[in-house]
């Protein structure tokens, strides 16, 4: 099976990379929570949604399970960014990937959509939304570690 083609800025892994969802309360800050604790310490890493959300619980478990933390983080929009340069945006919802589209339509900067599904429709015991949350979290550890992490190396 081929692997995925790890993602490059100007023939370099991007430096400073952007991830979108909609309200910035779980794919994203998930994605940016595990992005800073897998590449390289000079990766500038931030997230954000189109709209503004309120932090969710479940994210806070699921990433501690992994020795991950949001820490004081809360969810923020593109508005709310205190820096807008950026190599790459990785969207996770049509939501983002369309408003991040639109954001770039006059800059040189990359546009990655990653289809994650929402982890909060999920309905059922706390153990089963949890699972739901565990999908996403390790659909997005496998993402960023195949297109995201350098492998020296590995073949």
């Amino acid at each position: 099976m081929e692997q995925p083609k790890a993602i490059e800025h100007n023939g370099k892994p991007p430096g400073a990379i952007l991830f979108m969802c909609g309200l910035n309360t779980i794919r994203s800050p998930m994605a940016e929570a595990i992005a800073r604790g897998m590449l390289p310490q000079g990766t500038y890493v931030a997230s954000a949604g189109v709209r503004a959300g309120e932090r969710n619980p479940f994210v806070d478990v699921v990433l501690d399970e992994i020795g991950l933390s949001l820490g004081r983080r809360q969810p923020q929009t593109l508005e709310e960014l205190e820096d807008d340069f950026f190599d790459i945006i990785i969207t996770l919802s049509p939501e983002a990937h369309h408003a991040a589209l639109e954001l770039t339509r006059s800059n040189a900067i990359d546009v990655i959509y990653w289809p994650t599904i929402d982890p909060s429709v999920a309905g059922g015991t706390r153990e089963q939304i949890l699972n739901a949350y565990r999908e996403v979290r390790d659909h997005l550890l496998g993402l960023i570690e195949s297109r995201l992490v350098e492998h020296r190396g590995s073949l």
